[in-house]
């Protein structure tokens, strides 16, 4: 279990790093391995802060080569270099409020999938999530958004339809995090040939996992 419960053309975009410089494909596991140990340090407060050092970074100017990628929520609170204690080159994020799945979201995870060969890619909601809060007051008439956040919205509004109702409001928002996060799993999968190709042939996993604010814990949904 995940968490403490429970080519050329691809070296010059966005530095993809050399065949011959990459470490081959890591597995799954191993991945995840090594986001939970990050994260356990995380929440106990005893971080190492890794590959922050100047010859680190100097070395990574060539090239990158991440060992996963992690798809999470715009806030500010979870940056997830630091929730799992990774540094520099380690992770390939990518952020939207609300883990919300567009083109450019698309687009960035089949790259790190494709191009830099990540075998893990994790889905990180969290506690509390604003995103996810402005879509259960709209699904319930208790609110109205505008501009830009309307469609932020109406691209979560799915997930709390589809989460059973529950007379408390905080349980319910916290089941509609985590259902909103694992059916951005879902979309992923759905809407890229290239994530489920390399499901299918290399192994690689696509996954939810939940984050609580208070204690730092991150939580594997799926």
């Amino acid at each position: 279990m995940f968490g403490i419960t429970a080519g050329t053309a691809a070296t010059v975009v966005a530095g993809a790093a050399p065949a011959t410089a990459r470490q081959g494909r890591r597995d799954a596991e191993g991945s995840w391995r090594k986001l939970a140990e990050g994260n356990a340090r995380f929440v106990g407060g005893h971080q190492r802060h890794p590959h922050e050092s100047l010859r680190w970074r100097e070395s990574l100017a060539g090239g990158q080569h991440p060992f996963a990628a992690v798809l999470g929520c715009a806030d500010s609170r979870v940056p997830p270099e630091l929730v799992f204690d990774h540094g520099l080159g380690d992770l390939f994020t990518v952020r939207a409020a609300g883990e919300v799945v567009d083109e450019a979201v698309l687009g960035s995870v089949e790259y790190a999938v494709e191009h830099l060969e990540v075998p893990l890619v994790v889905v990180l909601g969290h506690a509390n999530c604003g995103a996810v809060s402005a879509a259960v007051d709209v699904v319930r008439g208790r609110g109205e958004v505008t501009g830009g956040i309307s469609s932020l919205v109406r691209a979560i509004e799915p997930a709390v339809l589809g989460t059973p109702a529950d007379p408390d409001d905080a349980v319910f928002l916290a089941r509609c995090v985590d259902n909103q996060a694992k059916r951005a799993v879902r979309l992923l999968l759905e809407r890229s040939a290239t994530l489920r190709a390399a499901v299918a042939e290399h192994g690689v996993r696509v996954v939810a996992a939940s984050y609580e604010l208070t204690t730092g814990r991150v939580t594997r949904l799926t």
